[in-house]
């Protein structure tokens, strides 16, 4: 493979290719990747995927490796695609508030170019801090803003995608609608690389709100906290923020707030009448809960919402977790809750559960038996999707199906769905160079 060391910057070393052969979730399998390439601009990435696709050599796109499922993982016999030095931000428009970025922009950082014109970028992922634009595209991130705003799918409108045969594909337009032609823009939103690298994206922005307030309710019991968001969203229109946390993850999280309740439910408001609405709410939730306080001090706003994104990390500190985020009907969440804490009791595995309640996903963490997923950590996931599917929902809300999700792709998807997405891979990657053994 000399000849891909003409191309881009590529790196052999062992240290690179071992970095490079698992995600975030840990998930790697066989020897590491033959290579990393770290191309820098676009005309490079169009040659490396030539090349691949004249060599017949499985190309794995990269972002900042944050995922959860396995989808940037690669072994022996693959290049590993390396976006992270594409991360310039283009430009900011303030009057259209649309953004143009490059896939390695972190997105923590598109956010504060659009701060700096009193815009924000809507789609709040809990690993904002670390996530590449590039990664949320291609498994359609959501966020704790995702039940008013949408998620990453809602945020793009436009997109520069290298196909399998090097050509350069422009998807979208900067306009406010557009409906010439199949959507493409969404058609590679969530398709996590399999279908071709993107590029770069046009983004939507927003005005950031005026005011925010926010309000932080605990529960005798998780049952009770997800009958407390019907509550909430029967009240009126969904507030952007709507977290829970089970007791588990409470714990975890905060010993001393895990002490006086068995749930944790997060309500954010924003707008001119953010205080308002958020008091409104309170008194909604008084009848049930524990304790309620509100507050529009942006400093302890922040610090509550911390809380929430304290999640994962305080969770992962205990152990190996295998991250799931199933995703129900929001008027199933009682039901979806109830039922994974008695999953966790029945198989004796720790599950900690928490969830962007407004939208019904959840994200149950399953802890493995010493870091190894023995055959009752994988009942227990296993019976976490089956539930979730009974409930009408999905096994995947926003981390994507990468490698690791794809058993139960069957139980989701009947054979013509399945058959239709292995046709438009097909179509668009005849050669299957791109991330094989992904997504569908």
């Amino acid at each position: 493979m000399t000849a891909l060391d003409v191309l881009a910057p590529t790196d052999r070393s062992a240290a690179a290719r071992e970095s490079a052969r698992a995600d975030r979730s840990g998930w790697s399998v066989g020897d590491p990747p033959d290579a990393v390439v770290r191309p820098t601009t676009v005309a490079e990435v169009q040659a490396v995927v030539r090349w691949a696709a004249d060599h017949q050599v499985p190309l794995v796109p990269r972002g900042a490796g944050t995922g959860l499922t396995g989808g940037a993982s690669a072994t022996a016999g693959q290049v590993v695609l390396d976006l992270s030095a594409l991360d310039a931000i283009e430009s900011v428009d303030p009057d259209a508030r649309i953004a143009v970025v490059q896939p390695g922009v972190i997105v923590a950082d598109l956010d504060r170019a659009a701060a700096a014109h009193g815009l924000r970028y809507a789609p709040d992922p809990g690993s904002v801090a670390i996530a590449s634009i590039g990664g949320t595209i291609a498994t359609n991130a959501g966020g704790l803003r995702c039940a008013r705003h949408g998620g990453t799918r809602e945020a793009v409108v436009g997109l520069d995608v290298v196909l399998a045969d090097g050509s350069l594909l422009r998807t979208g337009t900067s306009g406010p609608r557009s409906v010439t032609g199949y959507d493409l823009t969404s058609l590679f939103v969530g398709s996590e690389g399999t279908l071709g690298i993107v590029v770069r994206a046009t983004v939507r922005l927003q005005p950031q709100p005026v005011a925010t307030a926010t309000v932080a309710a605990l529960f005798a019991d998780v049952a009770a906290a997800a009958r407390a968001v019907r509550t909430v969203t029967a009240a009126g229109p969904v507030p952007p923020t709507l977290e829970l946390l089970d007791h588990a993850t409470l714990a975890a999280v905060d010993p001393v707030l895990a002490a006086d309740g068995g749930a944790f439910l997060l309500v954010q408001t924003e707008g001119p009448g953010a205080l308002a609405e958020a008091t409104d709410l309170a008194g909604l939730l008084r009848g049930t809960a524990l304790r309620v306080d509100v507050t529009d001090d942006p400093a302890r706003s922040e610090r509550l919402i911390e809380t929430r994104r304290g999640a994962l990390p305080a969770v992962q500190r205990l152990g190996r977790v295998l991250i799931e985020d199933v995703s129900v009907p929001r008027t199933a969440l009682a039901e979806a809750l109830t039922g994974i804490a008695a999953i966790s009791d029945a198989t004796g595995v720790r599950v900690f559960t928490f969830a962007h309640a407004g939208e019904g996903v959840i994200h149950p963490l399953v802890l493995t038996d010493d870091g190894e997923v023995t055959p009752r950590v994988q009942e227990a996931v296993d019976a976490v999707v089956a539930l979730a599917l009974r409930l009408g929902g999905t096994l995947t809300g926003e981390h994507g199906i990468g490698a690791l999700k794809r058993r139960w792709l069957s139980d989701e998807l009947d054979p013509v769905a399945r058959t239709t997405l292995h046709r438009i891979k097909d179509a668009l990657d005849p050669a299957g160079v791109l991330n094989p053994g992904k997504a569908i």
